[in-house]
């Protein structure tokens, strides 16, 4: 009987969730014998400049459940305002080449997380291609390869950049929100690039909503998937959550997803057990994501 799959993708977003988080995640995996997909980002941290985002409607109340001092730390809240912002990619290379060592597959997030999620969704195609071309050429520079799959910075993303997963040959993407792999659209036109969307909330999503805690939040989400649909899930965790603070909860999910009869997999294992010719087309939009502020690229009605 074949497992039904549940795949882990990993976002690491800053040079402490890097540093810190990264290494923490792949001994937390090890010992649960799961696999998981790394997406990095590669150029500077420039967190610090997200104090923009405070205009935002549901960022405060966001910031306010989840301690965004508690997790990020001080330093890193400065990073690009008041202190200059690491280079991740030149700093962290031999942390990035050890993850792939180690047997877990990696690919990219972004170049500059803060300058990704909080422009993209408004620029052209010249800015957009600028933008990943950094990513794929820093990612060359540290593993040697070409990269072969993105998972936009924020679940942000633009025609522009739908098409360049396409023109670069990646063998898939996860940018958006859904429930199942689709083949996406914009405005009717078909991109050939298979979209892997997370399905299920994030912790920080979760945590401070509706009862819900850091003690049974786990619980929570392990509700969310006792049934599983055909195609398995997708969960997005974060190297400065689940690879900090909130690792204790991660192994808890580990080991109630597998005693559920999960195969805790990559995003390409997950890809691989696919029937990528017979996945639908659906449009990729903008929609709101519950807990989480502002707008996200998610998968719309069947094109």
């Amino acid at each position: 009987m074949k497992l039904k799959q549940l795949a882990l993708k990993i976002d690491v977003d800053t040079y402490r969730g890097t540093r810190e988080g990264v290494p923490r995640l792949v001994e937390a995996l090890q010992r649960h014998h799961a696999q998981a997909t790394f997406f990095f980002s590669l150029g500077p941290d420039h967190t610090g400049r997200a104090i923009k985002r405070v205009f935002r409607p549901g960022f405060m109340q966001k910031v306010s459940r989840t301690s965004v001092v508690k997790h990020y730390g001080i330093k890193t809240l400065l990073y690009g305002t008041l202190l200059p912002g690491p280079d991740i990619g030149r700093k962290c290379a031999d942390i990035l080449r050890a993850v792939r060592d180690a047997g877990f597959e990696v690919g990219i997030h972004c170049y500059d997380h803060i300058r990704w999620q909080d422009h993209v969704a408004g620029k052209d195609e010249t800015w957009t291609r600028r933008e990943l071309q950094r990513a794929v050429d820093r990612y060359i520079e540290i593993f040697g390869e070409a990269p072969k799959s993105h998972a936009a910075a924020g679940w942000q993303i633009n025609r522009h950049a739908l098409r360049q997963t396409q023109h670069l040959g990646f063998d898939y993407s996860s940018d958006t929100r859904g429930t199942h792999p689709f083949i996406p659209t914009w405005d009717a036109e078909i991109i050939a690039c298979p979209q892997l969307p997370t399905t299920l909330p994030t912790l920080d999503e979760l945590i401070g909503r509706d009862g819900i805690t850091v003690d049974n939040v786990a619980q929570h989400l392990l509700q969310l998937t006792q049934d599983a649909p055909a195609t398995g899930h997708v969960y997005t965790l974060h190297a400065e959550l689940e690879g900090q603070k909130w690792l204790p909860v991660f192994e808890q999910l580990l080991q109630g997803w597998q005693a559920q009869g999960y195969e805790l997999v990559s995003m390409r294992n997950y890809l691989q057990g696919l029937k990528a010719e017979t996945l639908p087309l659906h449009e990729v939009k903008q929609g709101m994501v519950e807990g989480r502020s502002g707008t996200l690229a998610v998968q719309g009605e069947s094109a």
